[in-house]
């Protein structure tokens, strides 16, 4: 008789689960240090700039002169605003300005950065970057009256400069058909500094041996900076655009000031629109819709862009 044996079972014991080790004395110091640093900036994100947004939203759906009570308007505002001509005019005349100025100036910075980081005496690259980079730090107002006569068409700097070379007189900031430009070149004087700067700093990342090796391959000149410097530049020249575009979809000092969106309606700005409606008219309302339509304009933009330079920006 065979005696057959059932072996025993083996019993599986699962691994008890491992506590989370609790933070240290010192890691809580930390985290409580880093949210005290931290809280300044958050706080002033939140209350300068996430508080004036929704209100603007909220604002924008309501009728309201300060002095009587708000009345809920709801998309009336919008229709309103995109019916009236005025405003459309002022959107059509801010994209044509963002697009000259901010390519203007992003090529004169880039003109200049180049040359400036060429072969030259320390001292005097020091004075150039200071000169350029001057008119940045002072005031969009007080350079516009200083403009403002230096393009006076009767007794300005600049049309007698043109003078002396046989060029009738300029009306610069009385004409249609010039006042933009003038405009333009004021605010191109004034803010190409910023992106010449960033221009110097880029050309001095891009390492030396890139060039050179460019140089023993056959480059040189112009060919050269647009096959090896502008690609190893572009993540510069993106930062720059975006910073340029947003900053020119806000112009509002030197169209004011120069020709205060003048003559008829051929300088006038977004922003000056939304100035008009809400501290002339009392349209607070209305001027707060234009002012949400500009917000969604600089994101959709600034969106664009982004979404572009995955074709045409190169990282080291």
């Amino acid at each position: 008789m065979t005696n057959t044996r059932t072996p025993a079972r083996t019993r599986t014991v699962a691994p008890s689960p491992v506590a989370p080790a609790r933070p240290s004395a010192r890691d809580r110091g930390t985290r409580l240090l880093a949210t005290l640093f931290l809280a300044p900036t958050i706080v002033g994100i939140v209350v300068f700039t996430v508080v004036p947004i929704v209100g603007s939203v909220v604002l924008s759906l309501f009728h309201w002169n300060v002095i009587d009570d708000p009345s809920f308007a709801g998309a009336a505002n919008y229709r309103e605003m995109l019916s009236d001509s005025t405003v459309l005019v002022s959107f059509r005349n801010t994209l044509v300005f963002m697009v000259l100025a901010v390519a203007l100036q992003l090529l004169i910075a880039l003109v200049l950065a180049l040359a400036v980081n060429g072969r030259m005496p320390v001292w005097l690259r020091s004075v150039f970057r200071s000169a350029f980079f001057f008119p940045l730090v002072l005031s969009a107002a007080s350079i516009s009256v200083v403009m403002k006569y230096l393009f006076n068409q009767d007794f300005g700097v600049v049309n007698w400069l043109l003078g002396l070379i046989g060029i009738a007189p300029v009306p610069w900031l009385t004409s249609e058909n010039s006042a933009m430009a003038a405009v333009i070149l004021v605010y191109v004087w004034q803010q190409f500094g910023f992106s010449f700067l960033l221009f110097v700093g880029g050309l001095n990342n891009i390492p030396k041996e890139i060039h050179e090796a460019a140089s023993l391959d056959g480059a040189t000149g112009l060919r050269k900076h647009l096959n090896v410097t502008l690609p190893l530049l572009s993540p510069t020249l993106l930062v720059a655009s975006v910073v340029g575009i947003i900053n020119a979809l806000q112009v509002f000092e030197q169209p004011y000031v120069l020709t205060n969106g003048g003559p008829g309606d051929s300088t006038r700005t977004v922003v000056m629109v939304i100035y008009e409606s809400a501290f002339e008219q009392l349209r607070f309302g209305e001027a707060s819709a234009v002012g949400v339509l500009l917000f969604v304009l600089i994101m959709a933009v600034t969106a664009l862009q982004f979404r572009l330079s995955r074709r045409f920006v190169h990282y080291q």
